[in-house]
């Protein structure tokens, strides 16, 4: 198998049915959420594939949601769900051995739907993380720790650029580094859905930037802003301000954060399971960054970009302030 392929083709086309050792956090098994619901409008990937639904869309002898599944089910995942709506999506699914819940408004609302269903521990990934290794599952579930109610997975900007050369993306910069998502989310204890239900908020106000920096808090905001504050500590700190412990786990692969989002993403990962040299097409994030949205650059219009601009405005309104508390 090519290792940078996540799941051999011949393994990615059968159904669920195959015996791994169980995948758990403490003694209790995960349980696995794949979102594969539309977002609405003409996908670009699927139009260029001719297909329904980007999860449809084939890499190497499978569709990308086949090998997600396919790649859960070898990491040790028993119960895969998925979030679809698309009858040929939900047939794949079915044919599998996944149960299927109906989509959400958006993807937080989907995760809250699973953890009804399901409960936690609660694996969250994405149908078109084509390259998903079982490996990167394992590690990432073994890496959370022990007192982690919620845990993201991203790569390190090197890691990523050493997989991938020349890529370009959409970059989380803090004091330790530039880092990008990995699809990769684990809500680890029931208290996790308090997350979720602070996410849904996030979802909600991405236009509303003072009540985004407010829910970060203004001391970790600033210290943002000054480039002092470390991936890690944000994290943690949002986390607590949402009434869970949070963590890290930093990617074990740089390609770990490689999705198909466009028509460019997708020559890069058919290029990848080929076993051959793809260089400077681009990837960027495609789920809302749990506990990191406030930091994310470009998507969206919100992120480091506005926040910085925010910040702009808080400290011109200090110095108007100040002048006046002067001239009084």
């Amino acid at each position: 198998m090519n290792v940078h392929a996540g799941i051999g083709p011949d393994h990615a086309g059968m159904g669920l049915e195959w015996n791994y050792p169980a995948l758990l956090v403490g003694n209790v098994p995960v349980t696995a959420l794949v979102l594969a619901g539309s977002r609405g409008g003409v996908d670009p990937v699927a139009d260029a594939e001719g297909v329904t639904h980007k999860a449809l869309v084939r890499v190497g002898a499978a569709t990308m949601l086949e090998r997600v599944m396919a790649a859960l089910r070898e990491a040790g995942v028993q119960r895969v769900l998925v979030s679809a709506d698309a009858p040929a999506a939900i047939a794949l699914a079915h044919a599998a051995g996944a149960e299927v819940i109906p989509p959400g408004a958006g993807p937080s609302e989907s995760v809250a739907r699973a953890m009804e269903v399901a409960g936690a521990p609660l694996l969250v990934t994405t149908a078109d993380h084509a390259l998903l290794s079982p490996d990167w599952v394992r590690d990432f579930v073994e890496a959370t720790p022990c007192n982690a109610d919620v845990a993201i997975m991203l790569a390190r900007q090197q890691d990523v650029e050493e997989a991938v050369p020349h890529n370009k993306r959409t970059w989380l910069r803090f004091a330790d580094g530039a880092w990008s998502g990995c699809n990769l989310f684990l809500l680890a204890t029931s208290r996790a859905s308090l997350a979720v239900d602070q996410w849904r908020l996030v979802e909600r106000e991405r236009k509303r930037p003072w009540r985004l920096a407010a829910r970060l808090g203004w001391t970790t905001f600033f210290e943002y802003l000054a480039g002092r504050l470390a991936l890690a500590d944000a994290i943690g700190r949002v986390g607590g301000r949402m009434g869970v412990t949070a963590a890290l786990v930093p990617a074990s692969h740089g390609l770990a954060a490689v999705d198909v989002d466009k028509v460019e993403d997708l020559a890069l990962v058919r290029a990848i399971v080929a076993g051959e040299t793809a260089r400077g097409i681009a990837a960027d994030l495609s789920l809302p960054e749990l506990l990191v949205t406030p930091f994310v650059e470009g998507r969206g219009g919100q992120g480091a970009l506005l926040l910085r601009r925010l910040g702009g405005t808080a400290a011109s309104g200090m110095k108007r302030l100040f002048s006046v508390r002067r001239s009084v």
